[in-house]
């Protein structure tokens, strides 16, 4: 039996936004301000999107079921997988005692907390979103953060801004790469007007993630190396998105900004040295976190900082292998089986105004192990192991004490996978991004704003390209707004709900070990994740209004 989404099932758009938002609502409410453990937050948020989409959008129990359970078994393969091998190599590090050559070595470039940060969480975070994506460049910052000594809420809410800037062309392009093919955007146009967006904020981030860290003052302290660090990753940004393609966006930048950092800081120090590793004015400082003074590379030999890098060098290599297309591609073919869901597969239709015409859903899940972004870093774990001289009885024990140490975090990464597909079958995301549609002469910035709800409720920007490219498009053409302009603001905004959703938060809390502090993680980057897109959504309105703004608009 066919079932048609329906955007508007009482016949009043207020009332069934209303209803479409009741399991966000439920959901965050839970996670932020009554305090409740994620797993529980995530199941009642699932329980209340299984009641709107039955009840008040008339979807059929079993269909509804049958979207939750695709969602997750996507939350095991890829994302919980990623997670899971994440925290392993974390783990074998962390008993081999390389976290502290780790902070050793990286005195040797600079004291400072604040300037150790950008060239983790920014630099090094970018270059794994964009080999990656889908949680690696969280989990991996995450966990370099808490073993280098900060504070389980800087390093996790910290790691969760830095993200944004390279968001957009994560995972060699996979969001705009998505939203050209899926909605017949010109895929050249629609990457270089979103590098015609973001390298403002790429320049903007990283100061606002040392102000976020360590207040103004010290953000001001050492402003010519956040410069250098911005500048170095927006111009790359914006030259490689605007004259060679999505790929390598993200890579590029992302080594280049690294590079700059690190030569700059050989010529440059700040007079002050910034050693607090919690976040300035909202937690005190522990005994754990605490670095009165960071310890010399000297009681280290080369060899041993080496050593000590070894593993994350040999996982960078590993995720960028992974991530290249004919790698994957070549994997699928030796096995990625699909299972197609009988009941639910093109049994759903979209229809307009969403989409031009009807067409159906597919509901296939592909279980391309192989190919999987976590067992390429599964494969450097082990390899990063053997070279640390673990026994492979130390390496199977060690495994699965990671598992059973992120059980509760697993479950959740799956109820809210489970919760987000529910909601884009059942179409109430759908009816969420029409009100903002209906937004006649502020569309710019609220259809910028449609994207950032996309990423908070999906956890992937791609998957907000899915959602709602099309819908831009169209609102875009009624409007009389450039198509390619509404279609980068989307993934744009996008970028910034990045911060807030649900599966993000969860790969922080447990890459730093700060398990059932979802909610304080959340109640953290919620106010910077609103601001950035806000802010989005004024620079998208600027060129669509406003000159000379205007004249960066691809037609």
């Amino acid at each position: 039996m066919v079932w048609q989404q329906v955007y508007d099932p009482f016949g009043s758009m207020a009332l069934s936004t209303l209803l479409a938002a009741i399991p966000v609502v439920v959901m965050l409410a839970a996670l932020g301000f009554f305090h409740i453990k994620a797993h529980i937050a995530a199941a009642l948020g699932l329980a209340a999107a299984f009641c709107v989409a039955v009840f008040a959008y008339s979807m059929p129990a079993a269909m509804a079921g049958k979207a939750a359970l695709l969602g997750g078994f996507t939350g095991l393969l890829p994302i919980g997988w990623i997670v899971l091998n994440i925290i392993f190599l974390q783990q074998l590090c962390e008993q081999n005692g390389s976290f502290k050559v780790l902070q050793a070595s990286l005195s040797g470039i600079t004291n400072d907390r604040r300037l150790q940060l950008l060239l983790i969480a920014f630099c090094f975070g970018a270059f794994f979103e964009g080999a990656a994506g889908f949680g690696t460049p969280v989990a991996v910052t995450a966990g370099i953060l808490i073993g280098l000594g900060f504070s389980p809420l800087a390093a996790s809410g910290l790691s969760l801004i830095a993200n944004t800037a390279p968001v957009a062309f994560g995972a060699l392009g996979s969001p705009v790469i998505t939203l050209a093919k899926v909605h017949g955007y010109d895929l050249m146009e629609v990457t270089a007007m979103i590098g015609r967006q973001l390298p403002f904020f790429s320049l903007l981030v990283p100061f606002w993630l040392i102000w976020a860290f360590a207040g103004r003052k010290a953000m001001w302290d050492i402003w010519p190396a956040i410069l250098v660090t911005g500048l170095s990753f927006a111009i790359p940004q914006f030259l490689v998105s605007n004259f060679i393609g999505p790929e390598l966006v993200d890579i590029i930048a992302a080594l280049v900004s690294m590079a700059s950092l690190i030569l700059f800081l050989r010529v440059w120090q700040p007079k002050t040295v910034w050693t607090s590793a919690s976040l300035k004015d909202r937690e005190a400082e522990t005994a754990p976190h605490r670095t009165k003074s960071a310890e010399s590379a000297e009681r280290y030999t080369r060899a041993e900082i080496v050593r000590a890098w070894t593993p994350w060098l040999i996982l960078t290599v590993f995720v960028f292998i992974w991530g290249l297309p004919p790698v994957k591609a070549y994997f699928n073919t030796l096995f990625a089986p699909k299972f197609p869901m009988d009941g639910l597969h093109n049994l759903v239709m979209r229809v307009p105004p969403v989409v031009p015409h009807a067409e159906p859903e597919s509901a296939i899940y592909v279980f391309n192990l192989l190919s999987a972004t976590g067992t390429g870093i599964l494969l450097s774990a082990i390899a990063g192991a053997l070279f640390m001289h673990y026994s492979l009885g130390a390496i199977v024990r060690t495994f699965f004490r990671t598992l059973w140490l992120v059980r509760y975090s697993l479950l959740t990464i799956v109820l809210m996978l489970a919760l987000g597909t529910l909601t884009r079958y059942s179409g109430t995301d759908t009816t969420l991004g029409l009100a903002f549609a209906n937004t006649g002469a502020l569309y710019p910035f609220f259809g910028t704003l449609m994207g950032w709800l996309g990423v908070a409720m999906t956890g992937s920007d791609t998957a907000s390209n899915v959602l709602f490219g099309g819908m831009q498009k169209v609102a875009a053409e009624q409007l009389g707004l450039a198509p390619n302009l509404m279609g980068a603001a989307n993934s744009s905004g996008g970028v910034m709900g990045k911060m807030i959703d649900a599966q993000s938060i969860v790969v922080a809390s447990t890459a730093t070990r700060w398990i059932n502090h979802e909610g304080d993680i959340l109640r953290f980057v919620f106010f910077h994740s609103l601001a950035l897109a806000v802010l989005v959504g004024v620079m998208v309105t600027l060129q669509a209004y406003v000159w000379p703004f205007t004249l960066l608009v691809i037609r």
